[in-house]
């Protein structure tokens, strides 16, 4: 069975201003997609745009989105709807960490955060999306969610639970949109070495080199190739939940790390 054809299609990615939102673009771009782009670092964005347009989108479009701010995400929508009426793939990109503190100190402005950017965003823009998604038979809802969202350590108790909701929600659209020909699926990587822990340490380049030292964690681009992936599988066939994880890590806390000097 012959692969859906994302060539000329039209592919809203969110958190795309760098790491694998970024990179994920570009793949697409590759394949000859029509972008359109969100996240807040516009400057970030109007770069992407110009790399996806020489990888050879068919056009790429940028405007500000965060996914934590309900209106912002419909003005967004509308926005998109000014290029086109249909949509074939949402990548729901946005999201990550603040910080590793314990419950018991932990502190509301990162709980927050996070909630409102893995969980409610999602949601935000999955509402938001869903009328456009239905009128193209074989789209697909890509929510990238997180090894985190199946296990936990300690001082990951509200990031653990913020992609234990992407999780759910992505099951239970699942079912609510069986029937509808839309495709959902969670792309839920292990450790990847993006900008995530820089976010998640306050820019503090140490703390966040530590996270991957001694071993080989994946790429952006690892992940891209597989949200390319899971998105030209023929129509008839969904996803639902792909795990992906470095080698060097078996779970959360089961890491190869080689020694060093």
């Amino acid at each position: 069975m012959n692969k859906w054809e994302i060539k000329g299609q039209w592919v809203l990615i969110t958190g795309a201003s760098s790491g694998i939102g970024s990179a994920t673009a570009l793949a697409f771009a590759e394949k000859g997609a029509h972008l359109l782009l969100g996240a807040r670092r516009t400057d970030r964005l109007k770069t992407t745009v110009e790399e996806c347009i020489k990888k050879g989108a068919a056009s790429a479009q940028f405007h500000y989105l965060d996914v934590t701010k309900t209106d912002n995400v419909q003005e967004f929508i509308q926005w998109s709807k000014t290029f086109t009426d249909k949509l074939a793939v949402l990548v729901n990109n946005a999201g990550g960490a603040k910080g590793m503190d314990t419950v018991a100190e932990g502190k509301d402005e990162d709980w927050e955060f996070m909630i409102q950017a893995n969980v409610l965003g999602i949601l935000r823009m999955c509402r938001a999306s869903i009328p456009l998604l239905l009128k193209n038979p074989g789209s697909l809802i890509i929510n990238i969610g997180s090894i985190a969202s199946r296990l936990v350590y300690e001082g990951g108790s509200v990031y653990c639970a913020a992609k234990a909701g992407e999780l759910q929600i992505t099951r239970t659209l699942r079912l609510e949109l069986c029937g509808t020909d839309v495709r959902v699926c969670t792309v839920d990587p292990g450790f990847t070495e993006t900008e995530f822990s820089l976010v998640r340490f306050n820019w503090d380049e140490v703390r966040a080199a530590k996270v991957y030292e001694g071993m080989t964690p994946l790429t952006a681009n690892d992940i891209a190739d597989a949200i390319l992936w899971v998105a030209t599988r023929p129509s008839h066939v969904c996803i639902d939940e792909l795990i992906i994880k470095p080698t060097d890590q078996a779970s959360i806390n089961k890491i190869h790390r080689k020694k060093t000097n």
